[in-house]
């Protein structure tokens, strides 16, 4: 019965984020590999920026988050270029 629920629970709070090789806003569309200026273009300065490290405390990239249409949608930047992009829904 316990397992059960431990499914479940995890089925519903895997819906919650979500990975995408492309991200539509309005007319423009971002893919993975455009660059960072394309990025800043469309949708400007993200409202958070930060350090994505190894386990090691090395650094990897940088993670860039934004907020758009009560989602937060996070850009992962590495090597001037976009390598993944995240959204993230608000639990309602």
């Amino acid at each position: 019965m316990k397992l059960r629920w431990l499914l479940l629970a995890c089925l519903a709070l895997s819906t919650l984020a979500q990975a995408f090789d492309t991200y539509r806003v309005g007319s423009h569309l971002l893919s993975v590999g455009d660059s960072v200026s394309a990025l800043i273009g469309t949708l400007g300065e993200p409202l958070y920026k930060e350090p994505v490290q190894s386990r090691f405390g090395g650094y990897i990239a940088d993670r860039w988050q934004y907020r758009l249409d009560g989602k937060a949608v996070m850009f992962t930047i590495r090597a001037g270029r976009i390598d993944r992009i995240e959204e993230i829904r608000d639990e309602q």
